[in-house]
């Protein structure tokens, strides 16, 4: 029987034969991309690559990349649905197009998962031609597919086979979806448009193609099949999703199958989240896990668990997948900590929760605490019904209901282009604010210390926002200090030099990265000052980075820092803009 392990390896192995590089899998904390929260497909951190910058790995890739998606939440818990999955991705930056992808898309699962080629089906591109949006029917692909000797082939609209981008711009294409026995298991994008601020789809410099095949679901699908295999058919029913709800059963007093996946689920996302560094909290990231920590103590108390229970599923999920994510060990001692604070805190939350809503069982109340503390609505009536407070629930349902269709409406008004992370673009004054970033940082370290390291960033064509490690709070004096070395090196008219070497000799060379997990063979490293391969020069800043920055420092303008405050436990941030 195939495992997600067999699969994965497979798959790498396959796609190395045929000329692609083996790059690790990204944070799931985008670097660059501030059109989301998480890193929700592959292809978000080779955005970069796919508008015809070249990556140091070549212009063929594959890998397994872990990925975040929250928008299906509420269909988490069923056969197929998850919060937390690997994707198996390969992609050519203006290498091969689609005859080659389609081509080897069917051999892989042909020959090397050992599919019936009558069974698989394909949907392509129908085209769109509304307004002033003119993208042709893909009969390319189509004819690609026939050729192939696939007779099941359907066309699509956009919302089936267009894919991206993933905010408002950005690269995008149609797709190509492949189906075993009706269900979903591979897609082939090719990215040949770049979609502009007006939604105008412009091509892009280049040709590419990314595909995307999850893990988790492409397993349960092959251990289905007939031929004395073991008829699973959900991504809960595999490892090791299927060890984490045997242990959650144990825990339990009653049996509720949709609990149980959703705990695994929550808990193993969570898990993830916490130890690419995200802390969890009320804000971005930080309330994404929160939120599901809470979903999960929530129905772990629906199904009778009555301890604190979710660090020692935490503490399953490290051990059953840290051979293959080597960060879950590493960073251990940090997620167990945050876990059993928040189960901690949870409960002190619930309880006060509790007695405000037995005072005025409203749906109004109900949603303030849901709205603040993120404890599940379920869970406040399945409290109530155990004290046996007696309340109208279609009554406080609808209240509830009423107030959550208000809070997304001013959530959608209040997020309207708000950048989460990253960068905001590739515009002008973007490059010069994030060179500006690398000097910060730089001028950061020598005046606090070399313990400061920077924990995330966001910038826009207004500001620049850096957070950083340091326990305590940047005086006056200080932040006078820093901006004062910042314009010093900007007035010096520093060059910005760039050279791609193996990561070994990056770190050698003491060059800083923020994502260290997520760099390939050979990085790119931007040196302020001189370039690094000149020893005879000093170097003022020295950083992994994929771009953009400018050519010299005096491009720059004059530094000013705004703000300098609290981020988060042991993290401060400072926002500063150029003039």
């Amino acid at each position: 029987m195939i495992t997600t392990k067999d699969l994965k390896e497979k798959y790498l192995k396959f796609f190395q034969s045929r000329g692609h590089k083996i790059i690790p899998s990204a944070s799931l904390i985008p670097e660059n991309d501030p059109t989301v929260l998480f890193t929700t497909a592959g292809m978000h951190p080779l955005v970069p690559y796919l508008l015809g910058e070249k990556h140091p790995a070549g212009d063929k890739l594959v890998n397994v990349q872990k990925c975040i998606r929250t928008s299906d939440i509420d269909e988490v818990g069923d056969d197929w649905h998850l919060t937390f999955f690997e994707m198996l991705g390969n992609w050519s930056f203006g290498s091969y197009w689609k005859k080659e992808a389609i081509e080897m898309s069917l051999e892989f699962l042909t020959k090397e998962l050992g599919l019936d080629k009558k069974r698989i089906s394909v949907s392509v591109f129908a085209g769109s031609s509304t307004g002033s949006e003119q993208i042709p029917r893909d009969l390319e692909s189509a004819e690609i597919w026939k050729s192939l000797g696939i007779k099941k082939i359907k066309f699509l609209d956009k919302e089936d086979n267009f894919w991206g981008p993933a905010g408002k711009t950005g690269p995008c294409g149609p797709c190509t979806e492949m189906f075993y026995d009706g269900v979903e298991i591979w897609n082939d994008v090719f990215m040949e448009y770049n979609k502009t601020a007006d939604g105008k789809y412009e091509p892009l410099k280049q040709k590419n193609v990314d595909t995307g095949m999850g893990v988790e679901r492409t397993v349960a699908i092959l251990t289905c099949l007939p031929a004395g295999r073991n008829n699973t058919k959900s991504v809960y029913e595999i490892e090791p999703l299927k060890s984490i709800i045997e242990a959650i059963k144990k825990m339990a007093t009653d049996y509720d199958k949709k609990s149980e996946r959703i705990i695994a689920d929550h808990i193993r996302a969570s898990v993830f989240i916490i130890a690419d560094g995200v802390v969890p909290s009320n804000i971005e990231q930080g309330y994404t896990a929160r939120r599901l920590i809470r979903r999960a103590i929530g129905h772990g108390q629906k199904i009778g668990i009555r301890k604190l229970f979710i660090y020692e599923i935490g503490k399953l999920v490290i051990d059953l997948m840290k051979n293959e994510w080597p960060e879950l060990e590493n960073n251990k001692d940090f997620i167990i900590k945050q876990l059993i604070q928040e189960e901690n805190v949870f409960a002190k939350t619930l309880k006060r929760g509790l007695e405000e809503l037995e005072k005025n069982i409203t749906g109004r109340t109900a949603f303030n605490f849901f709205s603040t503390n993120g404890i599940p609505f379920e869970l406040y009536l399945e409290e109530l019904k155990n004290k046996g407070i007696k309340y109208d629930e279609e009554e406080i349902t609808k209240g509830f209901q009423k107030e959550f269709a208000k809070h997304q409406q001013l959530s959608r008004t209040a997020t309207a282009g708000k950048f989460k992370s990253g960068l905001a673009d590739n515009s002008e004054q973007v490059t010069k604010l994030h060179t500006a970033a690398h000097l910060l940082l730089a001028a950061l370290r020598k005046v606090l210390g070399e313990h400061v390291f920077q924990k995330g960033s966001n910038i826009t064509a207004e500001r620049l926002r850096l957070d950083f490690s340091h326990s305590e709070k940047v005086s006056k004096e200080q932040l006078k200090e820093i901006e004062d070395i910042v314009n010093e090196q900007i007035k010096k008219n520093l060059p910005i030099d760039c050279c791609e070497v193996p990561l070994d000799e990056a770190r050698k060379m003491g060059a800083m990265g923020v994502f260290e997990s997520k760099y390939g063979d050979k990085v790119k490293v931007y040196s302020i000052g001189s370039a690094p391969s000149n020893s005879s020069g000093q170097t003022f800043s020295l950083e992994i980075c994929s771009g953009p920055h400018v050519q010299r420092t005096s491009q720059l303008g004059h530094f000013k820092i705004l703000k300098e405050e609290s981020s988060s436990a042991g993290v401060r941030r400072v926002k500063a803009v150029l003039k």
